[in-house]
């Protein structure tokens, strides 16, 4: 089994953070793992993606070229990505930053408010781990509780404070429903 995963976004949003945490969760349950940042030069406000990987066997190539999932979460991350996913896959769109809709009919779309939703649970600087508790719906290959127990190994000592907002955000991705 394997999944490949792209999250797209502005710098500053946390989209390295959140792949990193599915990476770790992914890691930390034996499966091989790729985790690839990239972005522009400006730290925040630029562009920002990374591309994870999750396998039962051994990752040839960190490069993914038909992502089975894209969290975007910012308009021009998808207009790149969007086409790139492969048919059957899912793409979850952070409606607060995103007015556009997806316009294939070949993958499951879901738009959710993970800004908004971040706001009203005390932290909206946590909109990136609300998309990855969307993303954990999708992906039988990480449980929920697994992701949850790799933000409390894997988040620095100087930021341990933010462990449980973490998985508060991410259980309200998670539990949101998906139409």
């Amino acid at each position: 089994m394997k999944h490949n995963l792209v999250i797209a976004g502005f710098g500053g949003q946390g989209i390295l953070f959140a792949g990193k945490t599915l990476a770790y969760a992914g890691m930390d349950m034996g499966k091989y793992i790729s985790w690839l940042p990239s972005y522009g030069p400006e730290m925040r406000g630029g562009t920002a993606n990374c591309s994870v990987i999750l396998s039962d066997e051994p990752i040839g190539s960190p490069l993914i070229t038909q992502p089975d999932t894209l969290l975007a979460m910012n308009k021009p991350s998808l207009d790149k990505f969007e086409d790139k996913v492969k048919p059957g896959g899912v793409i979850v769109v952070e409606s607060v930053y995103i007015d556009k809709k997806v316009t294939r009919d070949d993958v499951e779309v879901v738009y959710i408010p993970a800004k908004r939703i971040a706001e009203d649970l005390g932290n909206g600087n946590l909109g990136n781990m609300v998309m990855a508790g969307v993303f954990a719906q999708f992906c039988p290959m990480l449980p929920f509780e697994s992701i949850c127990d790799s933000i409390r190994q894997h988040v620095p000592a100087k930021r341990a404070e933010l462990a449980e907002a973490n998985i508060r955000m991410l259980d309200a991705g998670y539990t949101y429903k998906v139409c």
